[in-house]
């Protein structure tokens, strides 16, 4: 091992693809559900305030993210953990000009503001849903079509309606509505 931990990591399930006959088999479908565990898992470290927690597992995060990088090489799809790592890099470069050019922002309202105009400039859509994932679990999905699609909270007798409307009222208030949910639900087992 060397003093650089990034770089290890890379070696090491460089390695593990080459010579585990687990690590060899497994493709980016096999992974789907890994990759999924850990972001939630990491979301409950998040929630629970635990910073050590979250440490460990962003860590496991990370690893779902060279070990994808890390199939994509070795199974000669053009690319790898460098060039994710470029891309994202680029990415942040390009929408950041407030601190990689010369604009000038006075607020973080600002910062976003160009942030989703020079993400939308790049990306052009052709829908509104175009670019939102299908799997969002319903309440993100629902705030990201919000988002897009400005609110309306006029709910007819639809329970999924009344649904949305509720969404686009956390929006309008600026309340996580996922996490209000969560927090109830919680609240609601504590007493029963």
């Amino acid at each position: 091992m060397t003093d650089d931990p990034v770089h290890d990591l890379i070696e090491v399930m460089s390695r593990l693809r080459a010579e585990c006959p687990w690590t060899q088999q497994q493709t980016h479908t096999s992974l789907r559900h890994y990759l999924i565990e850990e972001a939630y898992e990491t979301l409950e470290a998040l929630d629970a305030g635990d910073s050590e927690h979250l440490r460990e597992e962003l860590g496991d995060l990370l690893m779902q993210v060279v070990f994808h990088a890390e199939i994509a090489r070795s199974d000669g799809e053009g690319w790898g953990i460098d060039e994710v790592a470029e891309g994202i890099r680029d990415k942040l470069v390009h929408r950041n000009p407030h601190v990689f050019g010369d604009v000038v922002v006075s607020s973080a309202a600002e910062v976003d503001a160009n942030w989703q105009r020079l993400k939308a400039e790049r990306q052009q859509r052709t829908s509104a849903l175009e670019g939102i994932p299908e799997q969002l679990p319903a309440l993100l999905y629902a705030e990201k079509v919000l988002a897009r699609t400005g609110i309306d909270l006029d709910a007819s007798d639809d329970l999924g309606d009344r649904l949305l409307a509720l969404v686009a009222e956390a929006r309008v208030e600026g309340i996580d509505p996922d996490l209000a949910l969560k927090q109830a639900a919680r609240r609601h087992a504590e007493r029963a």
